[in-house]
């Protein structure tokens, strides 16, 4: 995952404030957390930063389609296993006798679910990575046989 010293470093570190931000640091840490985007570093538009924009622009690209927590489920990756579905304490504490002990969920409290063969996260705000009690939880990442789950 990209830091944001990397994205700092490409930004035209001139603390212009034209982002609505104190420093281009400040604006970097933004960026990383989705809070900001590109097209508000007015400077970066300009031609003379258009190859630091591009380069940007590759680095937030697997960011792109994060929900809110930072989660992205790859699609492409994913098999269906289900292992997220049971392994979520969410799932678990929501859906005690579907998820909860290996069944497909029988409720829509749950985060995730296997439709079509793939894992489609949903209820998300639930997710323990959100909110202001959040802790780093890694349950539905360490069980994925395939790493078709990762929060950015």
């Amino acid at each position: 995952m990209v830091t944001v010293m990397e994205l700092y470093q490409l930004l035209p570190r001139t603390n212009c404030k034209l982002c609505g931000e104190a420093t281009c640091m400040a604006f970097a840490v933004g960026l990383l957390s989705r809070k900001k985007n590109i097209s508000e570093c007015t400077p970066l538009l300009e031609e003379n930063f258009k190859k630091q924009k591009e380069i940007l622009e590759s680095l937030l690209l697997p960011t792109k389609g994060a929900e809110e927590t930072g989660m992205i489920v790859h699609p492409e990756l994913c098999t269906g296993c289900g292992n997220c579905v049971v392994a979520c304490p969410v799932d678990v504490a929501n859906d005690p006798h579907g998820a909860g002990i290996g069944r497909a969920p029988t409720n829509d409290k749950v985060i995730f679910k296997v439709v079509e063969g793939k894992v489609v996260a949903s209820n998300i705000k639930e997710c323990r990575r959100f909110g202001k009690n959040r802790v780093l939880c890694y349950a539905c990442i360490d069980p994925c046989p395939v790493g078709a789950i990762e929060f950015v």
